[in-house]
Formats: structure tokens, sequence, C-alpha cells
């Protein structure tokens, strides 16, 4: 079960920045458009299709845990959700050429990965009190191998500190050779989203940091029981 590399650690630090948006008139607006956006690019772009919607909330405290293995998984999701939720995001993408500013309109938290990064953990569970629902990929990264990898301990420690429901969401199809192998031929790639049920941490008397640990490999179970068998790596019953 070992990752072909190290998770990465951001080597920038940009505390500044780290927050929980506001949801003002107008990011309730942009984020509406967003959500508008994503729909339309994935139809250009990829055919959708998904199953298990009926579990998805109206309403948190839930915590969203995906698969992530391209770039194409955020339209993907986005445009399959009834509304546009809160996510964590790298502070990496902050940087980018307009992508970066259209996120942080958007009202993404962002965060360090890699480290002890209070101010993101505080932002998310600030969200959770509030009752919002908030996406975050347990991996810490997109998989270099398409297939799922260690889960790290972020996850399970905002689900033990907020209480907040975990809602898997499995994501299939969105491999970046796949999606802009079929863009270079003027087709669509086939994705599928496939939303599981909520569940809760299974209690444990146990310290933070097993509790923790216990934790992850139960999430990244979930997501595993809604993956094909070739997509689920470390977590293969195999």
């Amino acid at each position: 079960m070992n990752d072909p590399l190290p998770k990465p650690i951001t080597e920038v630090w940009r505390p500044e920045l780290v927050r929980l948006p506001k949801m003002t008139r107008a990011r309730v607006a942009f984020r509406a458009f967003s959500h508008g956006l994503m729909k339309l690019i994935a139809k250009i772009c990829l055919k959708v299709t998904s199953e298990g919607m009926e579990n998805f909330p109206r309403t948190g405290p839930v915590l969203v845990v995906i698969n992530h293995i391209g770039d194409a998984d955020v339209p993907a999701l986005v445009s399959s959700l009834p509304f546009p939720p809160d996510a964590l995001g790298k502070i990496e993408l902050y940087d980018l050429p307009v992508l970066g500013k259209l996120m942080d309109w958007y009202g993404i938290i962002w965060l360090h990965r890699g480290q002890a990064d209070t101010r993101a953990l505080r932002a998310a569970l600030k969200g959770f009190a509030e009752g919002r629902i908030i996406v975050i990929a347990p991996e810490g990264r997109y998989s270099l191998t398409g297939v799922l990898e260690e889960g790290t301990g972020g996850a399970a420690f905002l689900a033990y500190k907020s209480g907040a429901a975990i809602l898997p969401i499995a994501i299939t199809g969105t491999e970046n050779e796949n999606v802009y192998g079929h863009m270079k031929k003027f087709r669509r790639a086939h994705v599928h989203v496939k939303v599981g049920k909520m569940f809760k941490l299974a209690e444990q008397d146990l310290g933070r940091q097993d509790a923790v640990t216990r934790g992850t490999h139960q999430i990244m179970w979930a997501l595993a029981s809604l993956l094909p068998e070739e997509y689920r790596g470390a977590y293969s019953r195999s």
C-alpha cells in the first residue's frame, strides 16, 4: 500500500489567504454563475452520467470526500450536483493566471498541504458549525497512477472534530489522458459520478492519532467500495 511518491508539501506559506469565505450576495451570484459554467463545460467536453444523487443532502454539516484522478474531476462533480458546495483547495492554485482569482472569488478554503495548517482546519470547522457542505480530496493530491492512493488524515480529523456526516463520491473516467485524448479527437470522454450513502465515523476509545488513522481507513474504504476494482489501488481487496 505504498504511494509511488511522497505526498506533496506546500513550499509557499500564505496564511493571510486562508479563511472561510463569507456568503455575500456577490459570492452567491458568482457561485451560481460558476455552477452554470461547469455544467456547460461538462456538456461540451464530457459525457457525464451519475447515480445516487438522491443521497446528496440539501444542507450540512456534511464532509464530502472524493477520489481525485484528473483535471476534469471538478466540472464532472460540480455539474452533477444540485448546487455548488464549499471546498478545500491547495494554495498553489491561487497563483494560476485567471483561474486562481476565479477560485478565490468562488470562495475556496485555501489549504497548505503536508503542514499543520490550523487556519484551514479552523475555517472548515467554522463552516461545519454554519451547516455548510465542504468537499475534500483525502488523498491529498490527484492520483499519480489513476487509482486510489493512501489517504491523509485531514478528512478524518475534521469529521471527528466537527461531528459532521461524511458523504463519499467516486469519480471515474476523468484521467487526463482519457479526457484530453478524447478532446483531441473532438470526442467526449465518458465520465461517471457515483454518490454513496452518508455515514459517521465509528466512535473510538483511542488517542487522537489512532482515531484519525482508523477514521482515514474507514473513509478510504467507503470510497473504494464505490469504485470499480481496477480503481481501488491501495484499497483493493484482491
